[in-house]
């Protein structure tokens, strides 16, 4: 394996980029080379041939692939080349491109979300017990930046509570399906190399079995709507986050709830800054940007467009980066939050205002699945 000289982004600007690395370009490609070894196994076994080939991404070289990628506006061409050396000619056969681009980024997108998944759980939980210490606790609210009325902490608390079981549940809806339809989507490649007109949906079922993908049963190379509801799903945890964040921020600012670390000035000393919740509002800022990229792109056209589906890849990736950060973020946030706000004395038998959306927000939490999407 060679290293790619000169690597464009290590994080610079993106401050808490550790948790978004994966979905980096080492975990896509691990995730291209797993389709290509499940489908050389399918396929092997569906023709009745032999074949105990590895296929190693370790063993790739990186500027070879580049190159390649750069003369031929996709990164599978090279690709399959490079593991055809390793494997031999039955690597890639029946397959496009497209299959393997679209199989991996459903790998990687379902890993990402899962484990943005588990972070939100863990958020969550924290905002439970708070919510539940101060669901008597007064707290003026606003509306349109103005003072409002007054309700509690813990109904604002809870409030966050919904807005992560919202997120949650939007993950737990999304599929993550295999894509499997050779160069122009209709399968016909698959039975005319295996003299069977069932082979690419048996081809289907084995691989996506293999790889933990859904078996969508037919192959979706111009219907987009897969891609926007993993999409929706990582905005969503972005939207969640950038919520959370703004309520963390204004809260700090009036001291009510601050991190215990806080980040530095290059300027002010003095400064503790809500560093996680700058960050949340600013994931949730930017996330809508490379949704609306997919959502434009899954305008397709023939059997594959002309840059629609290419305009996809790092949109597609950005959105589930900015998933994993802000369900970190969050996350940390939750574990690093200190109430100042003191609590109400229990002198009366009538329940606080807000108590039951306190209640129903925490209710609901616990109503979701434990552990992870089966």
């Amino acid at each position: 394996m060679t290293a790619v000289a000169d690597a464009f982004d290590w994080g610079l600007l993106e401050p808490a980029g550790r948790a978004g690395s994966v979905v980096s370009d080492d975990r896509i490609l691990d995730a291209m080379v797993e389709l290509e070894s499940a489908h050389l196994a399918a396929w092997s076994s569906l023709i009745d041939v032999e074949n105990t080939a590895t296929l190693d991404a370790t063993a790739l070289d990186r500027d070879a692939l580049l190159r390649e990628s750069r003369r031929s506006g996709v990164p599978v061409v090279g690709l399959a080349q490079a593991l055809r050396q390793q494997g031999g000619t039955l690597v890639h056969q029946g397959m496009t491109s497209q299959d393997v681009v679209d199989s991996a980024l459903m790998m990687v997108s379902r890993d990402a979300l899962t484990g943005a998944r588990d972070a939100l759980r863990a958020a969550g939980r924290v905002f439970a017990a708070l919510a539940r210490e101060h669901r008597g606790t007064p707290f003026a609210v606003r509306t349109l930046s103005q003072e409002a009325e007054t309700t509690t902490l813990g109904a604002v608390i809870g409030g966050w509570l919904d807005v992560v079981s919202s997120a949650v549940e939007t993950v737990d809806v999304a599929e993550f399906p295999l894509q499997l339809g050779g160069a122009v989507g209709d399968g016909e490649a698959f039975a005319r190399l295996a003299g069977r007109p069932d082979a690419a949906a048996i081809l289907r079922r084995r691989i996506s079995a293999a790889l933990g993908l859904a078996d969508p049963g037919r192959a979706w190379h111009t219907d987009r709507s897969p891609v926007l509801a993993v999409a929706r799903a990582a905005a969503s945890i972005c939207s969640a986050g950038g919520r959370v964040g703004r309520d963390l921020a204004l809260l700090a600012r009036d001291g009510v709830a601050t991190p215990l670390h806080g980040g530095a000035s290059s300027a002010m000393p003095h400064k503790k800054n809500p560093v996680d919740a700058v960050l949340l509002v600013a994931n949730g800022l930017r996330v809508s940007g490379p949704v609306a990229v997919l959502q434009v792109a899954s305008l397709s056209y023939d059997a594959r467009p002309a840059g629609e589906w290419h305009a996809e890849w790092q949109a597609w990736r950005e959105t589930l980066r900015l998933a994993a950060e802000s369900a970190s973020l969050l996350q940390n946030a939750a574990d690093d939050l200190v109430i100042q706000a003191r609590r109400a004395p229990a002198t009366t038998t009538t329940a606080p205002r807000g108590a039951r959306e306190v209640d129903a927000a925490i209710a609901r939490f616990e109503r979701l699945r434990e552990g992870d999407r089966s």
